[in-house]
């Protein structure tokens, strides 16, 4: 075995010995070096001057603050530090080999189907019942702003279920259909609407077309409400022609629900037009006209679009008449459902309710009623109060939404804000009641209360649908990670210590000197001790 021992003055020599020998000789080594290693940095740190230690410091506290700008940026964009996520991604599996990560999370589908959404609640992206018009609103607030308001993933989406709603395997016979096929599928919107007067002039009673005008090139409710006259008109013809051979072949079939569909969501969209035209007595008898026509579609979500137009009338009897039959177990919640509930539960005891005199004489069974319901409604979706008690700035609603997440929050607010300040005392008792929900489930992504476990990855596919200048809402609230705490610390040390070397410049270079001489003291006492430890442990 080679060893090598170090000589009083600093020579080494070279002895064969045993193993234990040699530990102990590389350690007198390694700590003399380090005391050699040290003397030289005092020697070169007496020869600086007060400006190199104010420059050192300047220069290490711009760039940890930098780090830390950067951390903090990346946290409130993504929702993780930027240094972890590459020291797992990319560090861990350098230093102690690839681990088995976890499995990614499905990619969000969009569907109806009510059985998959209880099996996968996290991956379930739902069409927005009373989503805006592209060119009516949207193309107008961007006008105004210069802001996108819809998202590529969001509008992506839109463009599958055109595709699924206004499609079907006979459109090549027709030649107005096979270039609506090809319009549904252009990311353009000015190629999309040339495509659907293309359309129109090979056809002129081709409803996809008048409904894609409608949606995208009128820039008026008024406008867009005439191109879905024409669709209407068109649309009910072929679907009568549709009715009469639907039986002759699955073709047909499939012909007859397509133009089901165009039928129904023509009928929608005009019932949301007269809606926001102010005919609001008409939208609601257009709403229920077409809910008894089509029973089967349910999955549409039209009653939604019912109860927002019921609360505007403060037809409250009837708006419990739709709750009732679909607030119920075995169907699928929304927070319009439990919002709504909540609030016609405020409505009997908001205006006389105190919460002075309730904690002075206790609740009464009626307010007992209604804060359950808030509990109820603040745990299936635990973003909408701070929209309803205007905590955050609303954005317009996206075309789709995440149940349970940031936003349906924002879609629920945006269009019934203005029902719950009309009641009276509504909103007083939404502030005082609804962050008791979070007592009674102070793990929520484990464990629930009256709903499955908040789901996990609402943050990211809130993030794909919300446009990027709107600060989603984040539940639970997640802690800051450790990088960005240390970052700014040392960001904060280097800004003092470059302060008191601005303002005590020899002061400091003697701090300087003291602490690397009183550094290399110590490792001079310990060294000895340190080397008694060895050789009682040799022997």
């Amino acid at each position: 075995t080679l060893s090598l021992s170090l000589t009083p003055g600093l020579g080494t020599r070279l002895s064969l010995g045993s193993p234990g020998t040699s530990y102990f000789c590389f350690s007198v080594l390694l700590i003399k070096s380090l005391i050699l290693f040290l003397l030289t940095v005092t020697v070169f740190l007496s020869t600086l001057t007060p400006k190199f230690y104010f420059a050192l410091t300047v220069t290490s506290s711009f760039i940890s603050g930098l780090i830390f700008v950067f951390e903090w940026w990346h946290f409130r964009k993504y929702g993780t530090s930027f240094i972890e996520q590459v020291s797992v991604s990319h560090l861990r599996p350098l230093i102690g080999g690839a681990e088995n990560s976890p499995p990614a999370p499905a990619a969000f589908s969009v569907g109806e189907n009510e059985t998959s959404r209880q099996n996968m609640p996290e991956c379930k992206v739902w069409r927005n019942p009373l989503n805006l018009f592209r060119g009516a609103e949207y193309s107008r607030y961007m006008w105004v702003t210069g802001k996108e308001p819809l998202t590529y993933y969001d509008m992506n989406l839109s463009a599958q279920d055109h595709q699924t709603f206004f499609t079907c395997d006979t459109d090549a016979l027709r030649p107005s259909d096979t270039v609506m096929q090809k319009a549904w599928r252009e990311r353009n919107p000015q190629a999309r609407i040339k495509a659907a007067y293309q359309a129109l002039e090979l056809n002129n009673d081709c409803a996809t077309a008048y409904v894609l005008l409608a949606e995208e090139e009128a820039t008026t409710i008024v406008d867009a409400e005439k191109y879905f006259k024409q669709a209407l008109k068109a649309g009910e013809m072929i679907y009568r022609k549709s009715q009469n051979c639907h039986s002759q072949s699955p073709q047909h079939e499939a012909q007859l629900r397509r133009d089901t569909n165009v039928l129904v969501y023509v009928k929608r969209r005009l019932a949301m037009c007269a809606r926001k035209l102010g005919r609001i007595r008409e939208a609601v008898k257009m709403m229920r006209d077409l809910m008894k026509e089509f029973p089967l579609l349910s999955m549409l979500n039209i009653h939604e679009n019912l109860l927002e137009a019921l609360l505007e009338l403060q037809a409250y009897a009837d708006v419990q008449a739709v709750l009732a039959k679909y607030d119920d177990i075995s169907l699928p919640k929304s927070a319009a459902i439990c919002y709504t509930a909540a609030l016609l539960k405020a409505r009997a005891v908001s205006e006389r309710f105190s919460p002075e005199t309730a904690s002075k004489r206790g609740l009464s069974t009626a307010e007992i009623n209604a804060v359950e319901a808030i509990h109820r409604a603040v745990e299936f979706n635990p973003h909408v109060p701070k929209y309803l008690l205007e905590m955050k700035s609303l954005v317009l609603p996206p075309e789709h939404i995440l149940k349970r997440g940031d936003s349906e929050a924002v879609a629920y607010a945006f269009f019934h804000l203005q029902h719950w300040k009309r009641i009276e005392g509504a909103l007083n008792l939404l502030h005082c009641t609804w962050e008791g929900t979070f007592r009674m489930i102070p793990y929520p992504l484990e464990k629930g209360h009256l709903f499955y476990p908040y789901p996990s990855c609402t943050e990211t596919a809130d993030r794909e649908l919300l446009p990027t200048f709107h600060e989603v809402s984040v539940y639970p609230q997640k802690e800051l990670p450790f990088f960005i705490h240390f970052t700014a610390g040392l960001c904060s040390f280097s800004a003092m210590l470059a302060l008191l070397t601005h303002q005590f410049p020899e002061l400091m270079v003697i701090f300087a000197k003291a602490v690397s001489t009183v550094s290399i003291m110590g490792l001079a006492k310990v060294s000895p001790g340190f080397l008694g430890i060895l050789r009682s442990r040799m022997k």
